[in-house]
């Protein structure tokens, strides 16, 4: 057990933050900006379509920097009355995997200033966390990766929303262009580079499982959060045996 422990600790202290490393995050990333920047035109062309003006549509991608709650948003922008906060209960729903996501990266986060850390957490989105995580896995330790690769995708939606809701007049229906699959596709290739052998399999099942139960039986959200506990646990479990 000491050293296990003394191991972890060698590891975590290991932890460096370099131009190098934001240059190798950024250009990892850029095949998934592509897709990214695709699903952000739609993302633009319906929030025109919602009534959203350009600066709206701006600063909600900057802001909020969340596809999934945005599209979401979308959906009950046009309800009357306005549903503020149904709105923003279901985008706390929908981003509760963050959660995960932040304490799978808190062992090497945890060396660096507050200020920083938000600073990363806040260009954590489920594309540059996957891409630090097969990093790290890989045995970089760099987290100056995780930077890189959130400014790419940043980058990516704020321009490609705005960019969709200025073309959004000449563009009504996305799904004649093959747009709406562009979402699916960025996460088939986020599965496909996390694949690491039959150890994913069951944590894998479980949570897709549990995903599709809590789809059909329960409102909103909730199958987002749920298909990602029961996997977490599941490997948690495996892993520990």
């Amino acid at each position: 057990m000491q050293q296990v422990s003394t191991l972890k600790e060698l590891e975590e202290k290991q932890v460096v933050f370099t131009r190098k490393g934001l240059l190798r995050g950024m250009r990892r990333t850029i095949p998934l900006a592509i897709s990214g920047f695709t699903v952000g035109l739609v993302f633009g062309v319906l929030a025109r379509q919602a009534g959203l003006n350009t600066l709206e549509v701006f600063l909600m991608s900057a802001l909020v920097f969340a596809g999934a709650s945005q599209f979401i948003a979308l959906s009950l922008w046009v309800l009357v009355p306005f549903p503020a906060l149904t709105i923003i209960f279901t985008t706390l729903i929908v981003n509760l995997r963050h959660m995960l996501m932040g304490a799978s990266l808190r062992p090497w986060l945890s060396q660096f200033s507050r200020a920083k850390v938000l600073a990363l957490l806040y260009l954590m989105v489920d594309e540059s966390w996957a891409l630090t995580i097969g990093d790290f896995t890989e045995g970089g330790r760099d987290m100056a990766f995780l930077l890189g690769s959130g400014l790419v995708m940043l980058f990516a939606w704020v321009s490609s929303s705005v960019i969709g809701h200025i073309a959004g007049s000449a563009i009504t229906n996305p799904a004649q262009w093959g747009l709406d699959f562009a979402f699916t596709a960025v996460f088939l290739a986020l599965l496909t580079g996390m694949w690491k052998g039959k150890s994913n399999l069951l944590p894998w099942a479980v949570a897709a499982v549990v995903a599709v139960i809590s789809y059909r039986l329960l409102p909103g959200a909730w199958y987002i959060v749920l298909g990602g506990l029961a996997g977490s646990v599941t490997g948690a479990i495996s892993n520990a045996k």
